[in-house]
């Protein structure tokens, strides 16, 4: 990263849009004035080529009525001259049109994080070194603080950039993998992977943590970074992580190995601390996933009857329940319900916000109808509107 120079204005539009000169910020309720906030975005990010007059005007007037566009323009840009000033820059005339374009003046240097970020991946697309190459894509991997304007992305230039920017970012994190993966560092491969995973959330990056652990030999801590993204995903976002992130960790998943135990020493391990259980078993969706296959297959040979059930939270309407604190309350209250309701064999899983799994194990229809009722029981407190609306299948063994 480079050190600030004095004399020189820092524009950061990588997440949110920020300026500093000589250490310190330019905020405060100045900031605040749409008009020059947008102003300033436009010009500094094109601080080389200068913006057209008609190009500013409908970045700032848009489609808004005004007689004289011209004369609306020269006053938002005469009021952002005083305001810089009284920001703290230098007495000078920053902003300068000259046959039709605008220009920021050439005595305050602009180093803009997008900007570098350009030069960046330019330069290390030409480098033909492996370490320098790497040195260049890590530099502007992390000088990629978040979107471009992330909370100007409803403007049509910025939402534009911010596209370009990201597919530019994710371009350069494959580059960087690939290149750390021809190295075996995984320390690194591991700070990248949780950097983009921060960065760009719900994205798929949990895959490089993943691969790092595992090559490291940190087996547990991949087995639960695996279970973590799965669910996560499912309670964030109500959806599955892609076939890509799913298949990328069962591939590396299978190259897991322990290192020599004895059985008893195994057994110990993969036995339940009996202080711990209480009511069904409660897990993961990939351990609940792995469980209903084996049932399945155990069901081959013969004579078992399994339910699968999916509760889902409603409203007075019997609409599913709309995300917010209220949802997240009875989601917690309905967890408990369902693990004092089901016998100690069931298995329960959280699938996604406001809805839960439950797989019964040798049952009948009518047993799962007094399951219902039990759920119910334990989860409806005085005349609440929030009810649990109840699907359940059989499930049939596929030979």
């Amino acid at each position: 990263m480079e050190k600030e120079q004095s004399g020189t204005l820092y524009v950061q539009m990588f997440g949110n849009f920020q300026m500093r000169y000589n250490g310190h910020p330019l905020t405060g309720e100045k900031m605040r004035d749409t008009h020059f906030t947008s102003l300033m975005q436009v010009l500094l990010h094109n601080v080389k080529s200068g913006v057209s007059r008609d190009y500013l005007e409908d970045v700032l007037l848009g489609d808004r009525d005004v007689e004289n566009r011209h004369q609306a323009l020269q006053t938002i840009v005469y009021k952002a001259k005083k305001k810089l000033e009284k920001m703290g820059l230098p007495k000078e005339n920053y902003i300068a049109l000259e046959k039709g374009i605008y220009h920021w003046t050439p005595h305050i240097p602009v180093s803009e994080d997008a900007a570098v970020f350009d030069r960046l991946c330019s330069q290390a697309a030409g480098c033909q070194e492996d370490e320098a190459k790497l040195r260049l894509y890590l530099e502007a991997c992390y000088i990629y603080k978040g979107e471009f304007l992330s909370t100007y992305i409803g403007v049509l230039w910025a939402g534009a950039e911010a596209r370009r920017y990201h597919k530019q970012f994710f371009g350069c994190v494959e580059e960087a993998a690939a290149i750390l993966r021809g190295k075996e560092d995984w320390y690194r491969l591991e700070e990248l992977g949780r950097y983009v995973t921060e960065i760009a959330p719900f994205s798929d990056w949990e895959s490089l943590v993943m691969e790092a652990l595992v090559e490291s030999g940190r087996y547990e801590e991949a087995q639960k970074l695996y279970a973590d993204t799965v669910d996560t995903y499912i309670k964030e976002r109500g959806i599955y992580p892609s076939g890509k992130i799913l298949e990328a960790m069962e591939h590396l998943g299978n190259q897991m190995k322990h290192s020599y135990e004895v059985l008893d020493q195994i057994q110990r391990k993969l036995q339940e601390d009996s202080r711990d259980i209480l009511g069904g078993y409660q897990c993961s969706y990939p351990v609940f996933q792995g469980i209903y296959h084996m049932v399945n297959r155990l069901m081959e040979r013969g004579g078992q009857s399994v339910y699968l059930m999916l509760c889902t939270l409603v409203d007075g309407k019997g609409n599913p329940m709309k995300e917010g604190e209220r949802l997240e309350e009875m989601s917690l209250r309905l967890n408990e319900a369902i693990k004092h309701s089901i016998r100690h064999g069931d298995i329960f899983n959280q699938y996604g916000s406001g809805q839960f799994l439950i797989l019964l194990v040798n049952t009948t229809r009518e047993n799962c109808d007094i399951v219902e009722k039990r759920i119910s029981h334990n989860f409806m407190v005085g005349r609440q509107r929030t009810s649990v609306q109840y699907h359940v299948n059989s499930v049939i063994c596929e030979t």
